[in-house]
């Protein structure tokens, strides 16, 4: 498996990310020109290939249009065309799922599918009409990437011990040389993003090659529970990330403020100009709604919550060889309950960060993360198996009279969820609720739990370490 790798630029002179960011728009227009040409069925979906694509260009002369070095352009049609490619095949699971639909014989399921794999649909009305459906002609809208070959830069280590990266650029036999903020040398081939006046390098190395280095995981078996103001909770009560919450919502209402200012000078900006005043709203445009730093600012949030995220699933998999958790993939459902403030914060939570740490930490230090469906985990209480009242982040249990913490006590039922025979992956939620019903019908007989302690002694008691936490 591969991932990636970002090393990232530091104290590039403006002279140098100039010259980049004209690459990059030149590199730009051979996006969109490949996008143009062969982003439909008689291009790509025909089964051209960017080597033929380049045989073109080089016969017909396009490429002297774009005035960038070969190489650059070249590899940048290669990576368009596997866009290309992915686009296609995203709109192709689209359609395997309306043939399912369609037909339930097995001879003409495997016939349309035959002629969806091959790109043979043109000669049939129903595959044509579906792919029209799914597969949208696709725009270019990147103009801040340079793709490197593996083998047309160098690094080389100054005698300060900084690392520096030479690529070529626009001028012939002339290397622009980017210093980077890490001591790892980035390997293959090479992705340049520029973003606000920084060089992301992105690059991808084998995940058997981090494993080694990497710490080993641990031998217990736990479960966990996403959170708002913590990133993580786990069946033993333990809480990782805890500062997510405090960045979350500064974030989002920096930005309710920051928003809230920009519509009123948008609104004097477009006053002045239709009043006649351009050299105004052309002054508000570019001194007061620039984009650059708050960009710069958006790209600084979104890595300090993934250092957050990433660090709070180390912490679990220091702990657990097999760790289960909900699965993530699944869309939430929408809170219309809940305030504005409270929406908007939620909405700002990107739950794709904490999967992908979860999957990513698993693999290389070699813990196993079991997913499971976590449907009415957080309303249903871990000792009695009944449902119960949830408030903020206390959990209320009529029959067993304790009050727990809600997010522990919703690990610890995930924890139950990944033995239990009935409630599967994708059991829809509303047969889960059938089964814990009858479940719970079935065992009204028995005698309550008896636990004479008080909630609050009792939570305490179970788990000394928690702290009061987000909502589910």
């Amino acid at each position: 498996m591969k991932v990636t790798r970002i090393a990232y630029s530091a104290g590039l002179n403006s002279g140098k990310y100039a010259a980049l960011a004209e690459q990059a728009r030149r590199l730009g227009r051979v996006r969109s020109e490949v996008w143009q040409r062969y982003g439909s069925i008689a291009g790509v979906g025909s089964g051209l290939t960017d080597r033929q694509v380049r045989d073109g260009w080089l016969a017909d002369g396009t490429h002297a249009r774009f005035d960038v070095p070969a190489n650059a352009w070249k590899e940048t049609v290669r990576d368009t065309v596997a866009d290309v490619a992915a686009n296609l095949a995203a709109a192709k699971v689209g359609v395997r799922q309306a043939i399912s639909r369609r037909t339930t014989d097995p001879a003409e399921r495997k016939r349309m599918f035959t002629a969806l794999k091959a790109n043979q649909w043109a000669d049939d009305p129903f595959l044509s009409r579906q792919m029209r459906k799914h597969w949208k002609r696709g725009r270019n809208r990147t103009h801040d990437q340079i793709v490197v070959r593996a083998d047309r830069y160098h690094t080389a280590v100054d005698r300060r011990g900084r690392l520096w990266l030479s690529i070529p650029g626009l001028e012939p036999r002339k290397l622009v040389k980017i210093p980077l903020s890490t001591t790892v040398a980035p390997t293959g081939t090479l992705r340049l993003i520029l973003r606000g006046g920084r060089v992301e390098v992105h690059y991808q190395i084998d995940a058997s090659q981090m494993r080694s280095s990497q710490r080993p995981c641990g031998n217990r078996r736990l479960g966990v529970d996403k959170g708002y103001t913590e990133a993580l909770t786990d069946s033993d009560g333990q809480p990782h990330g805890e500062q997510l919450g405090d960045l979350l919502t500064r974030q989002s209402d920096r930005l309710k403020e920051r928003n809230r200012h920009r519509a009123k000078l948008r609104s004097i900006a477009n006053t002045a100009a239709l009043r006649g005043d351009h050299a105004k709203a052309h002054r508000i445009n570019v001194n007061n709604l620039g984009i650059v730093k708050r960009d710069r600012q958006a790209a600084r949030h979104r890595a300090q919550v993934r250092t957050e995220i990433f660090t709070a699933v180390h912490q679990v998999v220091h702990k657990a060889a097999t760790v289960i958790a909900e699965d993530l993939t699944k869309r939430f459902a929408a809170r219309k309950a809940l305030s504005k403030n409270m929406n908007r914060r939620l909405a700002a939570w990107t739950k794709g960060v904490t999967a992908e740490a979860l999957k990513n930490v698993s693999e290389r230090r070699g813990s196993a993360l079991v997913p499971v469906n976590a449907a009415y985990t957080s309303q249903t209480c871990h000792r009695c198996a009944r449902f119960g009242r949830r408030s903020g982040d206390r959990f209320h249990c009529t029959p067993c009279g304790v009050v727990w913490q809600a997010d522990v006590n919703a690990a610890i039922n995930i924890l139950h969820r990944a033995g239990d025979p009935d409630v599967a992956l994708h059991t829809p939620h509303h047969k889960v609720k059938q089964i814990l019903q009858d479940r719970t019908d079935r065992h009204r007989t028995r005698l309550p739990v008896q636990d004479s302690s008080p909630a609050t002694t009792g939570r305490r008691a179970n788990y000394p370490n928690c702290s009061g936490m987000g909502n589910k």
